[in-house]
């Protein structure tokens, strides 16, 4: 995919220092949001291979050109439903990049190796 979005936009803008959230909280926070839709996206993704092997419609030319669109609904267009389930899943790892980024920038470490418990009982000292 890698096309300019407001996302990939956001993330350069991230990664040059021009922006962060400045909430550890909200960031830490966001940054597992993304990682639970992320979750669901390839779980969608998944899926949606199972529809691009599309049959059953029968012989007749019919069921053939049935069969056709079904498939390019499930793969092969700019519209298909695992392109636009891909492009979603970009746009969402592009945010869990940012939010990562403001996570260290405010925190001073990498939030994978931030101990989730570490960060819950420093909220609450």
């Amino acid at each position: 995919m890698s096309e300019s979005t407001a996302y990939s936009t956001l993330l350069a803008q991230a990664r040059a220092g021009e922006i962060y959230l400045n909430d550890e909280a909200a960031a830490f926070h966001m940054f597992k949001a993304c990682d639970d839709r992320l979750a669901d996206l390839r779980e969608i993704f998944g899926i949606t291979r199972r529809v691009q092997n599309v049959s059953g419609f029968g012989d007749f030319q019919i069921g053939k050109d049935l069969e056709k669109k079904f498939v390019m609904q499930a793969t092969g267009d700019p519209n298909s439903i695992d392109t636009v389930v891909m492009k979603d899943i970009e746009a969402v790892e592009q945010l869990r990049e940012v939010f990562a980024i403001s996570f260290k920038r405010i925190a001073g470490k990498d939030i994978e190796n931030a101990n989730a418990l570490d960060y819950a009982s420093a909220q609450v000292s």
